[in-house]
């Protein structure tokens, strides 16, 4: 595998792709402060979850829990089940993943092309309810026992966060250690903990800042549904292993309007999709710049793209009917938008 700091021009492997996502200024502050975005959905599958993905089969490929021909299942709500389809088809596994009707369309479209058996546990339903606990449970069930089958099972795999050392080490090497708040979502909290870890080895005053959806409980009550995807804890879940909250400062909650208007007024402004879960961090970063020092630095973790959510987030029907769409909310973010963007 390629160093993700020093990729090869040409490479043999989609996997090989993954790493060395660019830092994109989306807005200063009036004292100079700027936010970064570190734009994971440069990767393969658009996502940074495919790094851990990864991570998961090389290591349970060196204790031999995978040999040649084996099974790999998962429970997912997309992203991680689209770069474990990615290795899988590499590497010649089979991949089950169990889904629910709340991943975006497009991510299960994408996992069956790839030649992932999906298994649904609200295959009779009509809504789009999250079921974390009944696809974990079904997950580990269609694994045990059998030989040659291993259920990753993201939310408490140390390899999830080992996955994500290389965006610390990729933030650390482009901006010199100059970096003041590391701010993300925090679903199996691999992501946000594991960036964390490797880049207070150098930058060790770091602030970080975790971002879920109201209605997730990491941070505490109250529990209720929530639409953004791939993020957060809902309730009758076990909140996973990976959330160290010994390295996450300070825990914020962003509802699924703002998260969502954010999304949209990014698109507008710069051009860029980005996810609905990536549009709360930013609209938590945005109201959190002009607490930096002058001239500070903060950098947001974007987990994913927008592409995949045209069917919701961007669809102004699906928005209307459960109550989501805003443009008040959305022009309040066009406004600050514009004018942090003025600053740059």
């Amino acid at each position: 595998m390629p160093d993700a700091l020093t990729r090869p021009p040409v490479v043999s492997r989609i996997s090989d792709l993954i790493g060395y996502t660019p830092l994109f200024e989306l807005a200063r502050a009036d004292n100079g402060a700027r936010l970064l975005l570190k734009l994971e959905m440069f990767n393969p599958t658009g996502s940074a979850k495919i790094r851990m993905a990864r991570q998961m089969v090389d290591d349970a490929e060196e204790r031999g829990e995978l040999r040649d021909g084996g099974h790999i299942i998962e429970s997912t709500s997309g992203n991680t089940g689209l770069g474990l389809a990615v290795v899988a088809a590499e590497r010649g596994y089979r991949f089950t993943a169990v889904v629910d009707n709340h991943a975006a369309a497009d991510k299960l479209r994408g996992m069956k092309a790839m030649g992932t058996e999906l298994v649904h546990v609200d295959a009779d339903s009509d809504g789009d309810e999250l079921h974390t606990a009944a696809r974990e449970e079904l997950a580990e069930d269609m694994a045990r026992g059998k030989d040659n089958t291993f259920f990753t099972e993201q939310h408490n795999n140390p390899s999830n966060a080992v996955g994500y050392y290389d965006v610390g080490r990729e933030i650390a090497q482009a901006l010199d250690n100059r970096v003041h708040v590391l701010i993300g979502a925090v679903g199996t909290g691999g992501g946000l903990c594991g960036t964390a870890r490797e880049l207070k080895k150098t930058v060790p005053g770091l602030s970080v800042i975790g971002v879920e959806p109201k209605g997730s409980i990491a941070f505490g009550p109250p529990a209720h549904d929530y639409y953004q995807s791939g993020t957060g804890t809902p309730e009758g879940a076990t909140i996973g292993l990976l959330v160290d909250y010994d390295l996450i400062d300070e825990g914020a909650k962003v509802g699924d309007i703002e998260a969502f208007a954010t999304a949209r007024a990014v698109a507008r402004h710069c051009g860029l999709l980005i996810g609905g879960s990536a549009g709360g961090v930013v609209h938590e970063a945005l109201a959190r710049l002009s607490e930096l020092p002058p001239d500070g630095v903060m950098v947001a973790f974007i987990n994913d793209g927008g592409e995949k959510y045209m069917d919701t987030v961007f669809n102004d029907d699906w928005m209307a009917e459960r109550d989501l769409l805003s443009p008040a909310t959305e022009r309040d973010v066009d406004e600050h938008l514009t004018k942090l963007r003025r600053n740059r």
